[in-house]
């Protein structure tokens, strides 16, 4: 997957949650979550953007491990909106968790590359 495409497949994602979460119900601790995984998911997108626009390999790096924690952090407000049961559209939920999974399954092994292919020059 080039850079190029994993822009827009973070952007498709961060679009994604936000249309899942203004379909939500509307009450004060279901707004803190849908916050909280806006938040995140937005930044998957902003920072993967940053990253690729690094002025080195180190500070590419950096942005990567930002990505990889905010799409973590995304999977863990998915997770929490399933377990809590909150109504909404369960089939979307499923595919954006299937979707931070994979999204983070993709950064943390390209960190891991990266910073093997660091140790081993």
């Amino acid at each position: 997957m080039t850079k190029e495409e994993l822009k827009k497949r973070t952007n498709t994602f961060a679009l994604r949650v936000f249309r899942f979460l203004m379909a939500l119900e509307y009450n004060k601790p279901v707004n803190v979550v849908s916050n909280q995984l806006f938040r995140a998911s937005s930044s998957v997108a902003a920072n993967y953007r940053s990253a690729c626009r690094g002025k080195s390999s180190a500070d590419f790096l950096n942005k990567l491990k930002i990505v990889d924690e905010e799409a973590d952090e995304s999977l863990f407000w998915l997770e929490f909106i399933r377990d809590l049961e909150i109504k909404g559209d369960r089939k979307e939920l499923d595919l954006l968790i299937k979707e931070a999974n994979e999204l983070v399954s993709i950064f943390s092994a390209a960190i891991r590359t990266i910073k093997s292919k660091n140790t081993h020059q």
